[in-house]
This record gives C-alpha cells, structure tokens and sequence, in this order.
C-alpha cells in the first residue's frame, strides 16, 4: 500500500486557542462600548463641567460636583423623581396583578387558550411612541374611541379631562405601560406554571385545600423566584420611561407626568444645559445600578435557601 500523503493537521498555538474566544466576541464588544460604555464615559466627564450649548459649542470649565449638588437642591428635580416613582408602583403593580390573573386563567387548558397566547404578544410589540400616540388619539374628548366608551359605561367619568387632570394624566401614562407589559408577563408565568409538576396540585387537593389555598401555599410560593424577576424587570423599564411621556402627554398638565427621564431630555434639548443634563442622567444610572444590586442580593438569596 501506498503510504498517505496528506500531512497531519496543524495545531494551533497556545495563545490563538485563548485568544479565538475573544475574537468571537469582539464585534458585539465593539458596538457595546460604542454605544454603550463610550457614551456614559463622556456623559460622566461632561457631569463635572459646565457647558450650556447657548453659551459656546465645547464644553466649559471644570465644576466639581455643583451639576449634583443643584440637582439635589433643585425642587422640579425632586417633582421629577416622585413622578418617575409613582409612575413605577402604578405600572409595576398593575402590570404584574393583571398579568398573574391572565397567566392563571389561560392556565386552564381551552380551545381557544392556544390562540390567545399567541396574541398576548402583540401589545408589546407595538413600539412605546406609537402606544404613546395611539393612547393620545382614542382619549381625545371630540373624537377618542376609548373616551365615548367610558362615558358610555359610565356617565359620571363624562366630564374628565383624561390629559388635561393631573391624576388622570399620570393614570393613563401608567396604563399605556400596562397593556403592553401585562400580557408579556402573562406569557413569561405562564411558563413558569407549566413547569409546577401536576401531581403537586392535585396532592394540595386530596388534602382539601380550597383553589384559594392551593394558589396561595403551592403554586404563589414555586412561582416567587420568576415574579421576583419580572418585578424587577418591570421596575427597570418603568423607571426609564420616556417615549409614552413625551407623545402622550409631554410632561404636563404642568410638570404632572414629568418623568426624570424626560426631565433629562429637558434639560439638555430644550434649555441646553448639557452639564446639568449629564448630571441627571448619571442619577439615573445610579437608581438603575442600585435596583439591579437589590435584584443580584434577592436572587442570592433564593439560591441559598
């Protein structure tokens, strides 16, 4: 027989085995820092400066920490943070809730149950903007689909301003966020009570336990660690709420639904103070970090037990 030519494979050196990992990652670490890491670098140095757009194009002389100091000294600053607060309790309750009642209701196998999931995705689907505009549209007191139904339903909500009452604004931006996000956190329980094995529910039942008792010491407990992840997910995005604020009510009535977000945005685009709006948006960062910790420590804690 005829010896085999063909020469052994090529090993590949040390050091282009570990680095090949890395080179894998590098276009989705490029456009990170490009677009991530790069921005909040500059936004950071910008914070300790002063530089108001009106007053010259680069910005100005270093400052310290006064851009900070005049945030928390600045009492529509303030407004802006209990906004973006009572805007995330509203929306985190009521999306999770509603979510957790549709999750248990299509939980019970249907005809029609199949058809419904795939639709419950839809809502989110829809950019915020569009939600924004959307929300605005239907609640106009001449013409809105959604305000001749309610005064329909019931007449005594005839004479509200839905955009135009303090209260109600906020009401509204708060249910913009919530029928997109409830049906998405319907679908994400949904698979967590898929997963609850069926002989747990049914030896709750051969103990008595009435449908209440069942939800609430078997499937409420098994379902905590995933409701702790879209609790905080949630919270996440609410506190980072912009685009429904600035298409549906545009900070107002007043500064009613002026969320620190769109307080940033503000600052920076509409009264060009860059320094300032750098500054607000690093606290905003930090709100982000610090519920992202509280998130890290509670899973921590759900392992551990």
């Amino acid at each position: 027989m005829v010896a085999s030519t063909v020469p052994p494979p090529r090993r590949r050196s040390g050091w282009r085995r570990r680095a090949a990992p890395y080179a894998h990652l590098a276009p989705a670490l490029l456009a990170i820092g490009l677009t991530t890491v790069y921005p909040l670098v500059s936004a950071l140095i910008t914070s300790f400066r002063h530089w108001r757009l009106n007053e010259t194009r680069e910005p100005g002389e270093f400052v310290g920490l006064e851009q900070y100091e005049r945030a928390f000294t600045d009492g529509t600053f303030y407004n802006s943070a209990w906004v973006t607060l009572e805007f995330t309790v509203i929306s985190v309750v009521l999306s999770v809730g509603l979510g957790l009642g549709i999750a248990l209701i299509l939980n019970n196998r249907t005809r029609l149950s199949a058809f419904t999931k795939a639709l419950l995705i839809l809502p989110f689907a829809v950019a915020p903007a569009l939600k924004g505009f959307s929300w605005r549209f239907m609640l106009n007191p001449d013409t809105g689909v959604y305000d001749k139904m309610v005064d329909t339903v019931l007449p005594f909500f005839d004479d509200i301003n839905w955009l135009g009452d303090p209260f109600w604004a906020l009401m509204v931006l708060a249910l913009t966020e919530v029928w997109g996000w409830a049906p998405l956190i319907a679908l994400m329980l949904l698979g967590g009570l898929g997963s609850i094995s069926p002989e747990v529910r049914e030896a709750a039942k051969l103990d008595g336990a009435s449908p209440w008792q069942e939800f609430w010491r078997v499937t409420f407990p098994l379902l905590r660690p995933l409701l702790l992840v879209v609790v905080f997910l949630k919270a996440v995005f609410s506190v980072k709420i912009f685009d429904q604020v600035v298409t549906t009510t545009g900070g107002g009535p007043g500064r009613a639904t002026e969320s620190m977000n769109f307080f940033a945005y503000s600052q920076g685009f509409t009264f060009l103070d860059i320094g300032y709006a750098s500054a607000v948006s690093w606290v905003i960062v930090l709100v982000l970090g610090v519920l992202a910790a509280l998130y890290l420590i509670a899973m921590a804690r759900q392992e551990a037990k």
